[in-house]
């Protein structure tokens, strides 16, 4: 049986995917979504990325909190108070506050491997 995880954004439709400049000196490893700083352009990169390297062994979710904030993602913000865009893999915080495809890549390679 092959393992899978979820990896889930979570964010605002006009959130940026990151507090940092999105431009040549950029450090997200993606480029399919070079200087929108846009959170959903970024999301579609990091999709593409993240099916490329794990196949099916990662589902990925969206999650925009501008119409309603799931009572989940709440309840960890109540608790963590993590940056936004929020990265969760598993439910869980990956602390990076930013789409950014290495470390993303290095914990879902970890979990995989569990």
């Amino acid at each position: 049986m092959i393992a899978t995880v979820t990896l889930e954004i979570v964010g605002y439709s006009d959130s940026e995917c990151s507090p940092f400049p999105c431009d040549e000196n950029r450090t997200c490893g993606l480029t399919a979504c070079v200087s929108s700083a846009s959170l959903v352009k970024a999301y579609d990169a990091l999709k593409n990325e993240v099916e490329k390297e794990f196949g099916e062994c990662v589902t990925m979710k969206l999650t925009l909190l501008d119409d309603q904030v799931p009572d989940y993602i709440r309840e960890i913000y109540e608790k963590e108070h993590p940056a936004i865009p929020m990265i969760l893999l598993k439910g869980q915080i990956i602390p990076i506050g930013r789409i950014s495809w290495p470390p993303i890549r290095d914990a879902i390679s970890k979990e995989l491997t569990l």
